[in-house]
C-alpha cells in the first residue's frame, strides 16, 4: 500500500473529533503534527494521537514530509491559512465556506491551480449514502424531468449552545455562510450547477447573549443577515428555493425536496452523512423509503480530504476531488449572490459553472479502515 500519506491539522476546536473518527486510525493516511492558536491544546491532543507532533503552524508548513494540510480554523482565517499552504507546495482541504468573501475565495482557487496543488473543501457530508441516494433517485429518472426543489434549515442560533459563537455573527459567518455550504452544496450535486439567483435577507437583532460555558450571559454583536430567502436558477431549468435562519425557533419542513414531472424525492439532513430517502411516485399518496444505492456508508467527517488524496478506497487520487475548491467557490459565489442580491434588489448572474461532480458509488467505509 507504500507509506500513509501524512497530514498537518491546523486549528483545533468543536470540529475535530468528528474528523478524527475517520483520520485518526486511516491506514491511508497519518496525521503528522498538529497545529493551533492555543498550544496547550496541541500538546495535548499530540499526546492523544501516537506519532503526531505539536508545532506551531509556521513549522507544520515549513516540514517537508506533510502533503495535505486540514484546515479547521474559523472563517475568517480560511484564506490565509489556504494561502500559505498552496505557498508551500502543499494540499488544502479546509472547512467551509472556502473564505470569507468571494474575492478571497477567488484568489484561494487561483493560486492552487497555478501552483498545481490539491484543493478541496467541505461539506464532505454530501459523499453519504443521504444526498448520493437521492442524487442516485434523480439521475435515473424516477422523478422524471427535475423541476426544481426546496431546501430549509432555521434555528434560534448558535449562541444556544456554542461557548464561543462570536464568528457566526461577523463577517464570512450568518446562518447562510454557516448551514448554507451544507444544503446548496447538495442542490449542486442534486441538479447540477446555478446560474442566477435572487434573494432577500434580514436581521432581527443586533447582538445575542451566550447561553453557555464560561462566557454564559455575555453579549456579543450581530454584524451579518440573519434571516436569508433566495431563488436559485440552475442551469438545467430547475428553480430552487432555499431558506436559512438563526431568527427561527424551528420549523417542521424537510431539509431538501426536488420535485419533478413524474414524482418527488425527500433528501435527508445534508449536514450529516445518511437518513431517509423518501420517493412520492406521480399520482401516489405514499412516500416510499429508499434502500441506499450510492455513497460512503456509515461516514464521518473526512472522507472528502481522503478522496482527494486517493485513500477513501475509490481509487487513484482524482485530477479534482468530488468535495473540491471549484465546488467550494461556486457555492461561495451563490451565498454572495443571494446577498448582493438582497441588497440591490437586482437578480445576480453567477459567472461560475463547475462540473457536476461524479455520484458516489456505494462504498462501506468499514472496508477500510483499521481494526478497533
Amino acid at each position: 500500500m507504500g507509506q500513509p500519506h501524512a497530514i498537518g491539522v491546523v486549528g483545533l476546536g468543536v470540529i475535530l473529533d468528528a474528523y478524527l473518527t475517520t483520520l485518526a486510525d486511516h491506514p491511508g493516511v497519518r496525521i503528522a503534527a498538529v497545529a493551533d492558536l492555543d498550544a496547550s491544546r496541541a500538546a495535548t491532543l499530540a499526546d492523544r494521537l501516537p506519532g503526531t507532533r505539536a508545532s506551531t503552524v509556521e513549522e507544520l508548513l515549513a516540514a517537508d514530509g506533510i502533503g495535505t494540510v486540514l484546515d479547521l480554523t474559523t472563517p475568517g482565517a480560511h484564506a490565509e491559512i489556504a494561502l500559505a499552504c498552496i505557498r508551500a507546495g502543499k494540499n488544502h482541504y479546509g472547512e467551509k465556506p472556502l473564505a470569507a468573501t468571494l474575492d478571497d475565495a477567488s484568489a484561494v482557487v487561483q493560486a492552487a491551480a497555478a501552483a498545481g496543488v490539491g484543493l478541496g473543501c467541505a461539506p464532505d457530508t454530501v459523499l453519504g449514502t443521504g444526498v448520493q441516494t437521492a442524487r442516485a433517485v434523480v439521475d435515473a429518472g424516477l422523478i422524471g424531468r427535475p423541476t426544481g426543489a426546496v431546501a430549509t434549515w432555521v434555528s434560534p442560533g448558535h449562541e444556544a449552545w456554542h461557548p464561543n459563537p462570536d464568528f457566526y455573527y461577523l463577517a464570512g459567518g450568518g446562518p447562510l455562510l454557516d448551514m448554507g455550504p451544507y444544503y446548496l452544496t447538495s442542490l449542486v450535486h442534486l441538479l447540477g450547477p446555478v446560474a442566477a439567483v435572487t434573494g432577500t435577507a434580514g436581521r432581527l437583532r443586533g447582538s445575542r447573549t451566550i447561553a453557555s460555558g464560561p462566557r454564559a450571559g455575555e453579549v456579543i454583536p450581530v454584524e451579518v443577515a440573519t434571516h436569508v430567502a433566495g431563488t436559485l436558477e440552475h442551469a438545467n431549468g430547475a428553480i430552487s428555493t432555499v431558506t436559512v435562519s438563526f431568527d427561527a425557533a424551528g420549523t417542521r419542513a424537510r431539509p431538501i425536496e426536488v420535485f419533478g414531472e413524474e414524482g418527488a424525492v425527500a433528501v435527508p439532513d445534508p449536514n450529516t452523512f445518511a437518513g431517509d430517502v423518501e420517493l412520492l411516485a406521480r399520482g401516489g399518496t405514499t412516500w416510499d423509503l429508499v434502500a441506499p444505492r450510492a455513497g460512503f456508508v456509515d461516514a464521518s467527517r473526512g472522507l472528502g480530504l481522503l478522496e482527494m488524496v486517493g485513500a477513501a478506497g475509490l481509487g487513484a487520487a482524482p485530477a479534482e476531488a468530488r468535495a473540491s475548491g471549484a465546488v467550494g467557490l461556486h457555492v461561495m459565489e451563490i451565498m454572495s449572490g443571494l446577498l448582493e442580491a438582497a441588497s440591490s434588489g437586482h437578480r445576480t448572474t453567477i459567472t461560475t459553472s463547475p462540473v457536476r461532480p461524479d455520484l458516489v458509488p456505494l462504498t462501506p467505509v468499514e472496508t477500510w479502515r483499521a481494526p478497533a
